[in-house]
């Protein structure tokens, strides 16, 4: 759960700090006081975008910190918040987002900076947030195709996943052979040129490195001579000439002597000691080095015959660089990247009767996924609809059913004809389904879609009750409502107070509200008031109980915190919600 939140230089907001308890927190205050900032800050804290024109005027900086408190059966949570290299203290997590007048920001997650990316990830774990603009949502086909599917559970996923997939294949190769057929011209004039490129290096088989390794050899022939003789020089001054007899002519025995001279004498000067080993040292080099260069003197070639080779050699290399890189292995990376692109240009009527099969068994297989798709919608459109039209029975409208529709989506712009069950449909990558919510309000009238028939006070109830039923099958443990009571009053106002504090019992829930009749099912109270003294307003928060609060509900309910009849009015409001909460 989230136990306190922190607002500083964010719009109105200059400094405030609200607690946040378990069960159903409301947040009310006069219109302008700065509630939305409420809300505004929540989104900004779990990821939302940046709004610079939200920092406070006259602050560098809005800056918004949260704690929130970290069950020890939280899983996911624990081990995203590991994974971003951040710890826990104790069971508290906490985060903040900082916003800076010129556009940067900057997010941290248990102290340690990370991207913003991260505190997003971390809301859908934490807190969902809805609001008027949600409703808004609500009433496009592609929103409620998405609710039903969020509510069908894991199977069903996983199987519109499956179709994804396929879908995606089934397309990109449909697309590849039209456009295979429509330019076959292009391509086969493409992969002719191609062909000859390959053909000519195949002819002179380069291997890699090749060319580097001619060119030092043709420079240890062209200079075979030099070479010989200053390998020969070298060798004599370290092994002696071959005619010599005695110590004297070996550089080897001579160092050995003079480290055999100084070692008899280690015991006496450590010095000395440590030089002879160091001389001994020199004599294994000498020794390696004379043996090397006999070897080299040994296989040096000088063979006119060679050298003409490699000249030859290098002359039909040179011919491929030319052409196709700087170098050999760029020209065998040449080699490999047209060999590649040549099987994607082949227009042969076999290749592409292989491709005309390949799609047409990805399209059999993406309509059978579509068709089992589709028999989940169906399935938990049954069950969904049931589900609301119970949630809306306890919000003030019991005898509105609402009812989820699924038929075929037909073939139009931007879908694919796919052949589903014996009907063509069209196919787009969340399947071939249109689904629409339909609301009929009471007995008699007819099932209308939600955009056209829905009323304002209707659309916030169908949206609470929505919210209810998938917070019944799980999701994530706070939830935000912002004015969801707009165009609602009267009755219906104290059934969706009553309705929030039996979501409260399963979930943390903050509503934001101007109806006293949800305020006063609270069981944190949070007033937003704003200062408007100086030149530039200010609004704070303060948590109100007792007496205080029956004040705020009379403010709300008449415009008249200190009217008798006013707190009556409040008191018998709160008496009344008290009650229900205990039944």
């Amino acid at each position: 759960m989230l136990d306190e939140l922190r607002i500083t230089g964010l719009g109105v907001i200059e400094d405030a700090t609200l607690p946040l308890s378990k069960g159903l927190t409301v947040i009310t205050g006069e219109t302008g006081a700065g509630k939305t900032m409420v809300v505004a800050g929540l989104g900004l804290l779990f990821g939302g975008r940046a709004d610079t024109g939200r920092v406070r005027p006259g602050e560098k900086k809005a800056m918004v910190e949260g704690r929130i408190r970290v069950k020890p059966g939280d899983g996911a949570l624990r081990q995203r918040v590991a994974d971003c290299g951040a710890e826990l203290e104790g069971d508290e997590l906490l985060i903040s987002r900082t916003l800076t007048a010129e556009g940067r920001s900057r997010a941290h997650v248990g102290g340690r900076s990370a991207p913003v990316g991260v505190l997003g990830e971390i809301g859908t774990l934490v807190l969902s947030i809805h609001g008027q603009s949600d409703q808004m949502r609500l009433l496009q086909p592609a929103e409620q195709r998405g609710a039903l599917d969020r509510y069908a559970g894991d199977s069903h996923e996983k199987l519109r996943v499956s179709y994804r997939e396929t879908y995606d294949r089934w397309v990109a190769l449909a697309a590849e052979l039209a456009e295979r057929r429509a330019n076959a011209r292009e391509r086969a004039r493409e992969a002719d040129v191609l062909r000859l490129g390959l053909e000519e290096i195949e002819r002179v088989a380069p291997q890699p490195g090749e060319d580097a390794e001619l060119a030092e050899e043709a420079r240890r022939l062209e200079h075979a001579e030099a070479l010989r003789g200053a390998a020969a020089e070298a060798h004599v001054a370290l092994a002696g000439h071959p005619d010599v007899v005695g110590e004297s002519a070996d550089a080897g025995s001579l160092v050995g002597s003079a480290s055999r001279a100084l070692s008899a004498q280690g015991d006496t000067d450590a010095k000395l000691g440590e030089l002879a080993s160091r001389l001994e040292a020199a004599v294994a080099v000498i020794t390696d080095v004379s043996g090397e260069l006999s070897s080299y003197l040994d296989e040096l070639d000088a063979d006119p015959n060679r050298l003409a080779e490699i000249f030859e050699r290098r002359a039909a290399l040179k011919s491929l660089t030319r052409k196709y890189a700087e170098d050999i292995d760029g020209v065998l990376a040449w080699a490999a990247d047209a060999a590649e692109k040549l099987a994607s240009l082949d227009v042969s009527d076999e290749a592409l009767a292989a491709m005309e099969a390949d799609r047409d068994r990805l399209a059999a297989e993406a309509a059978e996924l579509a068709a089992a798709l589709t028999k989940s919608r169906k399935a938990a459109a049954t069950r969904f609809a049931e589900e609301v039209t119970a949630e809306l029975a306890g919000l003030a409208m019991p005898h509105a059913r609402v009812s989820a529709s699924v038929e075929a989506r037909p073939v139009g712009k931007g879908l694919s004809p796919l052949l589903v069950d014996g009907v063509e449909c069209g196919a787009g990558p969340d399947g071939v389904d249109e689904v629409e919510l339909r609301l009929r309000p009471h007995p008699g009238a007819p099932d209308t879609a939600l955009q056209r028939g829905a009323s304002g006070g209707e659309l916030s109830r169908v949206m609470l009750a929505i919210e209810a039923v998938f917070a019944g099958a799980g999701g994530p443990p706070v939830l935000v409502f912002d004015e969801v009571d707009a165009g609602v009053g009267g009755e219906a106002a104290v059934e969706i107070g009553r309705r929030l504090a039996k979501l409260a019992k399963q979930h943390q829930v903050v509503v934001v509200t101007h109806l006293a009749q949800v305020a006063a099912f609270a069981d944190s109270h949070l007033a937003v008031s704003k200062d408007t003294g100086g030149a530039v307003t200010v609004s704070g928060v303060r948590e109100v109980e007792d007496a205080e609060r029956a004040r705020e509900l009379a403010r709300m309910l008449a415009g008249m915190p200190d009217s008798h009849l006013g707190i009556a009015h409040a008191e018998e409001l709160l008496a009344v919600a008290a009650r229900a909460k205990r039944g």
